[in-house]
């Protein structure tokens, strides 16, 4: 990657930020804004990863003129700060698009603040700006935001220094945004799918005789309810068994069907209105399903007509997310998962030091202990000395590891017998109470800043969007600690 040095530019004349009364949470979320803003100027993490956008950019280019280089980092510095903002407000495109035109707070932060006309990004913009950085690029920032806030926290007007001492480990899942992986419903998504991509082909003018195209969503339909309502007969069994052969008959006609209009589309697009980007788009849709629709189809004839179970790593949980396990958990009301293994190590400040999304299925929790250790040594040299956890994570190999790299080993031991033992200690017993608070992280992480799911689409786009939000979760933790140092110095100059 080529060396990109920053042209310095003019940034736009905000506009004035009108002064609100009597609202606690604009106040609020107006401080935070500020303070992250400042966050980014002072560490340095906005011009880095203009510098990684820029090389990157300028590789793809023979030569690039002072101003066309200027543009390109007005529009990086907007692209960082718009997903920041959406994060934060854990808005999706569309919304925060909306929200973006409506609010002059937001407006100032993203750098659209322009007179006399604001031009604000679109939702697909936005959705452009999700995916402008690799993972790659964003990971090493984050750790170098926290390096600084450890050995410069003035510099960050940080009360106190960023703890890197003392690491707390979990686990959980996090949930894909696919439905409930029953059999046959696999088999109406896949209906559904191809009879749209006909739809839209023959509306270009490409035909086939065949029967009108709606006609089949109205069977798959009336076939799904059926299956539904075949548990309330005394029959139950061969009910499904009967629904299913017909669901299974009416798929391999619709399979017929959109092979045929799939080899017209690649033969004749150009007769289209489409362009050829338009036309590999609706074949590569439909080749997603057509690839896997034997194997789905013969999950459900293996399930239910032959009542014969499913390995895990055979089975179809989406056409449309493959990278999806079955994460057996046993909690409290979602006993199975489905969705991907996510790993978390925060500091006691409830920044997080390490992650990790899984895209295969994640192993043991005690063989992540040795892999975090070593990524957090990397990347932030030999701070850590105090790992917490589970009982999960404990193991004889982490003990003698822990031992003989002169960490202090705070896991929660599997034996009851050592347990007691190691209860008698005054920091262990500190270290564990403090470990509790890690779910409350992972919940913010997951049901808040994710809201309950990763909407993101492919594995590589889930796990960016992972990154993204520890970046923001972060930048919001510093600036919560440096609200609430300002709010303790007002209420004692007061006293």
């Amino acid at each position: 990657m080529l060396d990109a040095t920053i042209i310095p530019f003019e940034l736009p004349l905000p506009q004035v930020l009108p002064t609100i009364e009597g609202n606690v949470d604009y106040r609020l979320l107006r401080e935070q804004l500020l303070r992250i803003d400042a966050l980014l100027l002072h560490s340095g993490l906005e011009t880095r990863l203009m510098e990684k956008d820029l090389a990157r950019w300028m590789g793809q280019r023979k030569k690039a003129g002072a101003k066309v280089q200027q543009n390109r980092q007005r529009h990086c510095r907007r692209a960082l700060r718009c997903n920041l903002a959406r994060l934060l407000l854990a808005e999706d495109y569309r919304g925060f698009a909306a929200r973006l035109a409506d609010s002059p707070l937001l407006q100032w932060f993203c750098g659209l603040s322009e007179l006399p006309c604001i031009r604000v990004p679109s939702k697909s913009t936005l959705e452009r700006y999700d995916k402008g950085w690799p993972q790659a690029d964003l990971r090493p920032v984050v750790h170098e935001l926290l390096r600084q806030g450890a050995v410069a926290a003035p510099k960050l007007f940080l009360p106190e220094a960023v703890d890197l001492a003392s690491a707390f480990l979990d686990t959980t899942c996090l949930s894909a945004n696919i439905h409930y992986p029953v059999d046959w419903v696999l088999l109406r998504d896949a209906t559904r799918t191809l009879i749209k991509a006909v739809q839209l082909i023959r509306g270009q003018g490409l035909k086939h005789r065949m029967e009108a195209p709606q006609t089949f969503l109205t069977r798959i339909n009336r076939l799904c309810i059926q299956m539904t309502h075949a548990s309330r007969h005394s029959d139950r069994r061969r009910q499904r068994k009967k629904t299913l052969r017909q669901m299974d008959r009416l798929v391999g006609t619709v399979r017929h069907h959109a092979r045929r209009y799939r080899d017209l589309l690649q033969a004749q697009w150009p007769q289209t209105d489409w362009t050829q980007a338009q036309a590999r788009q609706v074949l590569r849709r439909m080749d997603g399903v057509l690839e896997q629709l034997p194997q789905a189809r013969q999950q459900a004839r293996q399930r239910i007509l032959q009542e014969r179970p499913v390995a895990n790593g055979d089975k179809i949980l989406s056409l449309y997310e493959p990278d999806v396990q079955v994460i057996v958990r046993k909690k409290a009301g979602a006993e199975v998962e489905f969705g991907n293994t996510l790993f978390l190590a925060e500091n006691p400040q409830g920044l997080i030091l390490d992650w990790q999304l899984f895209q295969e299925s994640a192993p043991a929790d005690s063989a992540l202990l040795p892999w975090s250790v070593g990524r957090m040594e990397a990347a932030y040299g030999p701070q850590l000395k105090a790992p917490a956890g589970d009982r999960g994570f404990d193991s004889e190999v982490n003990r003698v590891g822990l031992t003989m790299e002169g960490i202090y080993n705070a896991l929660c031991p599997r034996s009851p017998q050592l347990l007691r033992q190691r209860s008698g200690s005054w920091k262990f017993k500190r270290l564990q109470r403090r470990r509790g608070q890690t779910e409350a992280r992972i919940s913010i992480i997951k049901n808040v800043s994710l809201e309950g799911r990763v909407r993101s689409k492919g594995f590589p786009h889930r796990a960016l969007t992972v990154t993204w939000t520890v970046l923001v979760h972060n930048l919001w933790v510093l600036a919560r600690m440096q609200q609430r140092a300002q709010a303790a110095r007002t209420k004692a100059m007061a006293a």
